[in-house]
């Protein structure tokens, strides 16, 4: 999905000071009961030499995309040496849920005293990808940090959340008199944030066109969190089902300070038409075009859903 080093987003400084070479051998396991991973660091071979024809090494953790310090986690700094041995094992506590959206970062490090630590090289890890039925170590080759640039990320995560439509009538005795459209947002998994550190994010809705302008809203604030849990069900009325074809279901993920959208879905046919009008906002992918199908398809039952967080999203009035 992205040409370049996740890490990359959030590091300041010169990694090309040192000519990147060698390989670190480790192992992963994931425990379901307990819901923790379980990283082997085990050793490094043939690293590249920092001053003179030696490095004191150490290898610097992250499960991203939680770039904070509490997802940091450091060996010890070995000395004098290119082939270090450490035999150390960091835990991270992580929903099983969550493990697809998550990349683990690996980064070889030179310890200096009074100056700013070397870069070696690194590894990142797709968990997503990764053959958990691999319980034995394997060598990866250390890898230079190539910048990844923010217009190539396309998701900055996954949103999970259920919809259905209830036509008029359909539930006895006239109710409800018209048509409610219920989104029911549950939670967010692998949230890329901007910057460096844990994002405060929260959710809005609107169902487009909206005339009077009144149709949007949002969940509450969540604070410090790339998994961040919502559980917040919004009800919109006074469709037909007739209505559905024309309209689009738009689901935005901002940041409170600075204001700032991260991106979204739309729900929609995407026929680029709205009641014979050309809109911006009918520009659905294939996904989510199959979400609102079945939505219309489906009155009355829940539609459940995971769909990634495009960054491509035009916001535009309707």
């Amino acid at each position: 999905m992205m040409n370049g080093s996740l890490m990359s987003l959030y590091s300041v400084g010169d990694f090309g000071d040192v000519v990147v070479s060698g390989r670190i051998q480790f192992s992963l396991q994931y425990d379901v009961r307990t819901e923790e991973l379980y990283v082997h660091i085990i050793r490094c071979q043939d690293l590249a030499s920092a001053r003179k024809n030696r490095s004191d090494p150490y290898v610097k953790v992250y499960l991203l995309p939680d770039n904070t310090s509490r997802s940091k986690k450091k060996t010890a700094v070995r000395r004098k040496t290119l082939n270090p041995v450490y035999d150390e094992t960091m835990t991270y506590k992580v929903r099983r849920l969550d493990l697809p959206a998550r990349v683990l970062s690996m980064s070889v490090w030179h310890m200096e005293r009074m100056r700013r630590n070397l870069f070696l090289g690194e590894l990142e890890v797709r968990l997503g990808q990764w053959d958990w039925s691999q319980n034995q170590p394997t060598w990866q080759n250390l890898q230079p940090r190539v910048q990844l640039s923010p217009e190539a990320i396309i998701s900055r995560g996954t949103i999970l959340f259920s919809i259905k439509f209830v036509p008029p009538g359909s539930e006895g005795r006239g109710n409800p008199a018209t048509g409610e459209l219920h989104i029911w947002l549950r939670e967010i998994v692998g949230l890329l944030p901007t910057k460096r550190g844990a994002p405060n994010t929260y959710v809005k809705s609107v169902v487009l066109p909206d005339e009077s302008g009144v149709s949007g809203q949002q969940t509450r604030v969540v604070r410090g969190s790339v998994s961040p849990v919502f559980n917040h069900t919004m009800v919109y009325d006074g469709f037909q089902s007739s209505d559905l074809i024309q309209a689009c279901a738009e689901i935005t993920v901002w940041n409170p300070h600075p204001s700032g959208c991260l991106g979204g879905v739309r729900l929609s046919t995407g026929s680029g038409l709205s009641y014979g009008q050309s809109v911006c906002w009918m520009d659905s992918t294939e996904d989510e075009i199959n979400v609102w199908s079945s939505v219309i398809q489906s009155p009355n039952s829940w539609v459940d859903t995971s769909l990634p967080i495009r960054t491509n999203l035009q916001l535009c009035s309707d």
